[in-house]
């Protein structure tokens, strides 16, 4: 609620949410398979825009594009995007103009620190989706955490889960200490904020 008691004018409150998610998004199978098909397509050591290694990131990635097999899962993405982006954020988006991005940590520290998904010289994401494949009990840490306040919200991690939240929030994936996670990470964009 407003409060009329200030001396700001508002033209309109911001409705904007910190984050948003979809239960279910994969089924376990679904999740399994992602999996086999990032595998295969050839892990490599991830970097940064910057190109550091292992300062900031530790895991591997292989890039996942439309084609045949993956075709059902752009599709699905997109549906669940839009419905949540009308729902929370009411940004204006393109679509993906960046494969989907597989990633592997593993222990004993497997991470990605502190970030936001945004840099100068590339497009403008907008949106960060995070697909949990691992089941949780497969690895202990490796919690995705946004940063808020000082106390950053730990976002739940079961199973097929996605998780959205803007592009520009600081977050990162906090070390894998035993086993392995999967994950699935997308970046909608749209044009510049304004």
């Amino acid at each position: 609620m407003f409060n009329y008691n200030s001396t700001a004018w508002p033209f309109q409150l911001d409705k904007l949410e910190n984050w948003a998610f979809w239960n279910h998004f994969l089924s376990a199978d679904e999740c399994r398979e992602i999996i086999k098909m990032g595998t295969e397509a050839g892990l490599k050591e991830a970097t940064t825009i910057n190109g550091n290694l292992n300062k900031y990131r530790d895991s591997e990635i292989a890039w996942l594009y439309p084609s045949e097999k993956l075709n059902w899962l752009f599709k699905r993405l997109t549906d669940v995007i839009l419905e949540l982006n009308t729902s929370f954020f009411k940004f204006e988006l393109f679509g993906f103009i960046e494969g989907f991005q597989f990633t592997h940590y593993k222990e004993p520290d497997g991470k990605y620190k502190k970030h936001i998904d945004r840099n100068p010289g590339i497009s403008a994401r907008k949106l960060s989706i995070s697909i949990q494949l691992s089941d949780p009990s497969d690895y202990e840490g490796g919690d995705l955490l946004l940063h808020y306040e000082e106390d950053p919200i730990i976002l739940p991690k079961e199973h097929g889960k996605l998780i959205m939240f803007p592009s520009f929030t600081l977050h990162e994936v906090k070390p894998v200490t035993k086993g392995e996670r999967y994950s699935l990470v997308a970046w909608v964009t749209g044009p510049q904020f304004k």
